[in-house]
């Protein structure tokens, strides 16, 4: 009897002995990557918005093409790492695209960042990936920079000739989907006199909005449209109008504001920035104000990518704008800019064009740039005034002497736009 219970001891020891003992290491050692697979439990992640990898071995860049994660059908995301990272450790986080954006706890705070915990490779065929799963609680939503200067309270008292008023509207286009910005609608004097309660009022919308009326901080100046519109509208030059302003989305300008196309690695979304324009932002100041509603009553304008959105939505939609203001179209829009115009099917009604003589700087060495822009605002003028089949005196183009790319050079030649395009009858 004392033999054979011995001898079932030998055998469950050596059975022990043969069962393999795991084996942990960091997933970094292995030359094959590894599978990250993430479920985000705050909804917010869809075709549009993917989650992204910003980690130490990608510079941390928020919105890494080659790091964007793949949706799955169970409604996870997952991204194979595939390089071999000799060991190095990886840091990391997600985002939805932005640092705007990024991952939070359950709580709403910023996580710490992020690294990869022991796998056992005892349990992997040789070359197997190990697959690690993960959870984001909720992401962070991103503020547009008309909040945070409300924020900061600079919008809160407004010293503006005539009368501001604010209109709040959700959404845009180029990451800003989600976001919220303050309209500042630009009413003449005369808006609130009881005898004109029934009379209405054509419109320009501009995009930039916020610097329209006032001086931001770190911003060489303003359009001073308030001022001006005051001036020439007493003085019987310009016939009384509303501006709308809109407001641009911070860090998402560039993609929000650009046609379509891409400039350093950002692609434009300015077909769904006008769509946002006629969903949400006409409707509510349609709503709100006496506004003429027909095209030679109704103008879009802006400078650079502003501009470049003025001459696109105009050429897109004549049956909404008939007037443009473009300010400093920007040569990176130039194959862009030119295609629209080809692409137009009537062109527009009425447009002025403006640019400075020394856009790119001051400069000696800048010469040669500055002449290239004003050729540049020379064809654009040539050709749209060709597609639209307009007289001279329908179109007009302003080289500013000596004016530069900002608010200060475009408030100078404000004045000369707006007479040109609104004349009091």
């Amino acid at each position: 009897m004392k033999a054979y219970i011995v001898t079932i001891c030998m055998f469950v020891l050596t059975m022990s002995c043969v069962a393999q003992e795991p084996e942990l290491v960091r997933p970094e050692t292995l030359p094959q990557g590894f599978v990250l697979i993430v479920k985000d439990n705050s909804g917010m992640a869809n075709q549009e918005n993917p989650i992204y990898l910003a980690s130490s071995i990608n510079g941390w860049n928020p919105a890494d093409e080659e790091m964007m994660l793949s949706g799955r059908s169970d409604t996870r995301w997952q991204i194979v790492i595939d390089r071999n990272l000799h060991g190095v450790g990886m840091q990391f986080k997600f985002t939805l695209g932005g640092w705007d954006r990024e991952e939070l706890d359950g709580a709403g705070n910023s996580i710490a960042n992020r690294s990869l915990g022991l796998v056992d490779i005892s349990q992997l065929k040789p070359g197997e990936r190990p697959v690690i799963e993960l959870e984001i609680p909720e992401f962070r939503v991103p503020r547009s920079l008309a909040e945070q200067v409300r924020e900061q309270g600079i919008y809160r008292e407004l010293q503006v000739t005539g009368d501001i008023r604010r209109i709040e509207v959700r959404g845009g286009s180029g990451g800003a989907e989600n976001a919220t910005r303050d309209l500042l609608i630009w009413l003449p004097e005369e808006y609130n006199a009881p005898e004109n309660s029934h009379k209405t009022y054509p419109v320009l919308y501009m995009f930039d909005g916020q610097n329209l009326f006032e001086q931001l901080p770190n911003v060489p100046g303003e359009w001073n449209i308030d001022e001006t519109l005051t001036e020439l509208i007493h003085n019987g030059r310009v016939e009384p109008m509303i501006v709308v302003g809109i407001p641009h989305s911070g860090e998402h300008r560039i993609q929000e504001f650009m046609p379509f196309g891409a400039y350093k690695g950002i692609e434009g979304d300015g077909k769904a920035c006008m769509q946002w324009i006629f969903d949400e932002v006409m409707p509510k100041v349609n709503r709100a104000f006496r506004v003429e509603m027909n095209p030679s009553s109704t103008a879009i304008g802006g400078a650079s990518l502003g501009g470049a959105m003025a001459l696109y939505g105009a050429s897109e939609n004549p049956e909404i704008f008939g007037k443009a203001l473009i300010e400093s179209l920007p040569m990176l829009s130039n194959k862009m800019a030119l295609q629209v115009i080809d692409e137009s099917e009537s062109g527009i009604g009425q447009f002025y064009i403006g640019m400075g003589s020394q856009e790119a700087g001051t400069d000696s060495e800048n010469d040669e740039v500055n002449r290239k822009y004003v050729e540049w605002a020379k064809e654009v003028d040539r050709a749209l005034a060709s597609k639209s089949g307009l007289s001279r005196n329908q179109h007009k183009l302003v080289i500013g002497d000596e004016h530069v790319h900002n608010e200060t050079a475009w408030s100078a030649r404000f004045a000369e736009a707006i007479e040109f395009l609104f004349p009091a009858e």
